[in-house]
């Protein structure tokens, strides 16, 4: 196994990484910003008012994109232990 097939192999898992990773971090970051601007606007400084909308939206985003993760890490998980013989040899 050379560097580079190292160095392919973990540029590979850090872009599956950030594909799982993007929905939930995009909707929380979408509702932070929502949930801010309205505390900004009232001047409501509750924490329970930034997480549970937080809370709920993440369940939302996991029910909706969680088949579509489970799929892109199952297709990663396939394709690496496919390499697995041509990268000992």
């Amino acid at each position: 196994m050379t560097p580079e097939t190292v160095i392919s192999i973990g540029q590979q898992a850090l872009w599956v990484t950030m594909l799982i990773a993007s929905p939930m971090l995009l909707s929380a970051l979408a509702v932070g910003l929502l949930v801010g601007m309205f505390q900004a606007a009232t001047q409501i400084n509750e924490m329970t008012m930034s997480f549970i909308p937080k809370l709920l939206v993440l369940v939302l985003a996991l029910v909706i994109a969680g088949p579509w993760m489970l799929t892109v890490i199952i297709n990663f998980t396939k394709q690496l232990m496919e390499q697995i013989p041509s990268l000992i040899s």
